[in-house]
């Protein structure tokens, strides 16, 4: 091995020390010719004896690294452009063109033998480090993991998204939030739907007045977003406006200060009753995954005429009576009714060319309905037993 070293370290000096001797100045022309044989002579000799030598060394090198950052510096030193082996092919120019191609074909041949070794080494040295990490750093399974609880919609949201895609199918679009603000005027909220003055919703006891400024209120229902809609857009209509609203309710089992309503709207010429009816109907039988009777009830609303309460027949006892229903077999899930003409007059629509009907419902109302739920409480006390049933 000592004698090999000391063998390619002299080719080395003989080489380097060659490339220093080419032709420059010459007595006469026979001269320079002489010295130009003579030089290439030697040149092609050591070139070729300069290639096996990278090609040994390269090798040795190779085979003798132990990481890819040593793999690497052997690459740089043999193959890059500064390389050993570029600093041969350089000298070719001084070759004849028989020579090139022979020099210059053997050159080419050891570059790629090189870098097939290199790309053989890279890959065996690869999965080395990539079997040691593997080891380092395994994961015991067995061990407990972290638990991460992961969030739900709240009840009451999925009811809402599940109402508007009732209501979306059926033709209706949700209004725009800029006109269902949650602080409203009395005139907005009461006046322009035909409450009138002395009416007991305007009453302290019923309405929360806040103290921002005279008659500006927390609104009672979400039909003043139906106002703003006609103020600001012709027939027809067909729009629904979710949100929440605030009435002076003692809190118990049945009534919270702080509810959510569902309010719709429908404006257009040769609108009937009927066309409320089959909306309505459309809806529970959708809502409650069957076409479960419903019965409309006279009642009394300023902003409606006529205007109905709608039922549904009991889900707990199938209309035979029970608690819920309190022995009538029937349970009561929205108001509804044609659109007053006076409403329509006050928002600037002719009442003699539309009509037009509203309804609105109570979202905490239909969720308890539905997943028979008996404390409307329940749904603002975030006890993660209760909402994770849903």
């Amino acid at each position: 091995m000592a004698k090999n070293s000391l063998r390619v370290k002299k080719i080395k000096e003989i080489y380097y020390g060659f490339l220093s001797e080419r032709p420059k100045n010459f007595n006469t022309a026979t001269d320079k010719t002489q010295h130009q044989i003579v030089y290439i002579v030697k040149l092609r000799f050591f070139m070729k004896e300069k290639l096996e030598l990278i090609l040994k060394e390269a090798s040795e090198e190779i085979n003798n690294s132990n990481n890819l950052t040593e793999l690497e510096d052997v690459k740089v030193k043999y193959l890059s452009r500064k390389g050993e082996l570029n600093s041969i092919k350089k000298n070719l120019k001084d070759l004849s063109d028989e020579e090139k191609r022979t020099i210059g074909s053997l050159a080419n041949n050891i570059s790629n033998q090189l870098n097939e070794m290199i790309s053989a080494k890279n890959q065996e040295l690869y999965r080395i480090e990539l079997n040691k990490k593997l080891i380092n750093e395994k994961i015991d399974i067995t061990l407990p993991s972290d638990y991460r609880p992961q969030g739900k919609i709240h009840p009451l949201t999925q009811t809402i998204n599940e109402i508007v895609e009732i209501f979306q199918g059926l033709g209706f679009s949700v209004m725009p939030s800029e006109y269902s603000p949650e602080v409203e005027t009395e005139y907005i909220n009461f006046d322009m739907l035909n409450f009138p003055p002395n009416h007991p919703a305007k009453d302290m006891q019923d309405t929360f007045y806040t103290k921002t400024a005279p008659n500006v209120i927390l609104r009672s229902q979400t039909s003043g977003a139906q106002i703003r809609q006609m103020l600001n857009k012709k027939p027809p209509l067909r729009v629904i406006s979710p949100g929440r609203v605030y009435r002076c309710e003692s809190v118990s089992a049945r009534k919270n200060n702080l509810f959510h309503q569902i309010e719709g709207l429908m404006v257009d010429t040769d609108i009937t009753f009927a066309d409320l009816k089959g909306v309505l109907n459309e809806f529970v039988r959708i809502y409650f995954g069957s076409s479960r009777p419903t019965r409309f009830r006279a009642s009394y609303f300023p902003f409606t005429e006529p205007s109905a309460e709608v039922d549904v027949q009991c889900i707990m006892c199938q209309g035979k009576g029970c608690r819920t229903c309190s022995g009538t077999g029937w349970l009561e899930v929205l108001g509804a009714g044609m659109v007053h003409y006076n409403v329509l007059k006050n928002v600037g629509i002719d009442p003699e060319i539309y009509s037009g009907f509203a309804f609105g419902m109570g979202v905490e109302r239909l969720t308890m309905l539905k997943y028979a739920i008996n404390d409307i409480r329940l749904f603002f006390n975030n006890d993660t037993r209760f909402l994770n049933q849903f």
